[in-house]
């Protein structure tokens, strides 16, 4: 569906983004992530055909975005990080007025703007001036511009920005359901929203790709070793005791509650070396000092350990 390949934006001397490659198959929803400079905006203008790229291309169905610019944009719905709204125009105007330049069919037209409107939540406000609308409403109109035309790919930048939560839920809820039918690649600075959202992730950091992949695999190759919980009824002492013991454990530290302490239960967040046997070994020797285990539970990295060691310095 989408193939961007070895793309490069140079502001003067400034590398924009350098070398971007990547795929994204027909349906579905991937996430840009990075730090702000990285580059994510950069490269959805370039996918919109709102800026050229210094080299390499974005091709979209076979069209090239140089050889064929038209073809390209025509398939693609474009929400920018500053939505493009008149704010002279009242919101169901601008709404058939983006729809009359996009191609929409004229007997289809108000429909179609009805139909958007409703799915993007703004019927309430048609007929107030953009101006004096909230900043979430705003918002709400530009992504519905972005979708007037029926486009078969979503680009969306930040498309959440400026909602409150219920609205960032029902924004959330309306791109899950578009990634059905459609592509989306979407930017947000809210981790768990893209995570809950996206089926992969592109991370960038300075301009490059870090990383690029599912959550899952991620968390596995950023990290030289597997954490886990592990809650026993018994001594702290004693466990911390069998915990420095056993071979591939590299550190662990007690998070018991004011009411494990009563219980008698204490729990551990502990870490081992990739690969190693400890939770074998642990169970063991646990076993063996007739320490009860309740609870040992691997913990995978969370989104924000992943992107922040992928994009630290």
């Amino acid at each position: 569906m989408i193939q961007v390949r070895n793309l490069t934006k140079f502001y003067g001397e400034k590398i924009g983004v350098l070398d971007i490659d990547f795929t994204v198959q027909q349906g579905e929803i991937v996430g840009l992530l990075g730090p702000n400079g990285s580059g994510k905006t950069t490269i959805m203008k370039m996918m919109a055909g709102h800026m050229p790229p210094s080299s390499g291309t974005v091709v979209v169905d076979g069209f090239d975005i140089l050889a064929k610019p038209k073809e390209v944009t025509n398939r693609i719905g474009f929400l920018p990080e500053a939505p493009p709204l008149y704010p002279d125009m009242k919101a169901g105007e601008y709404l058939h007025f983006i729809a009359a330049i996009r191609g929409v069919a004229r007997s289809a037209r108000k429909a179609r703007v009805e139909r958007i409107m409703e799915m993007a939540s703004v019927s309430q406000v048609r007929d107030r001036l953009i101006r004096n609308l909230s900043k979430g409403y705003k918002q709400r109109v530009g992504l519905a511009q972005a979708m007037i035309s029926n486009p078969p790919i979503l680009i969306l930048d930040e498309p959440t920005v400026g909602l409150d939560p219920r609205q960032i839920n029902e924004v959330r809820q309306l791109i899950a359901e578009l990634g059905k039918e459609r592509t989306v690649i979407l930017s947000s600075h809210i981790l768990a929203e893209v995570s809950l959202i996206c089926r992969r992730l592109i991370i960038l950091n300075k301009g490059r790709i870090a990383a690029m992949d599912t959550t899952e695999n991620l968390a596995s190759g950023v990290t030289d070793t597997g954490r886990f919980l592990l809650t026993v009824k018994g001594a702290p002492a004693e466990t911390e005791q069998v915990l420095s013991s056993v071979s591939g454990i590299s550190k662990f530290k007690p998070i018991q509650s004011a009411g494990q302490i009563k219980g008698g239960y204490c729990s551990f967040l502990v870490e081992n070396e990739k690969n190693s046997e400890a939770r074998e070994l642990l169970s063991r020797a646990l076993a063996g000092r007739g320490i009860p285990i309740i609870e040992l539970r691997s913990l995978g990295m969370s989104l924000e350990d992943i992107f922040l060691q992928l994009t630290g310095d």
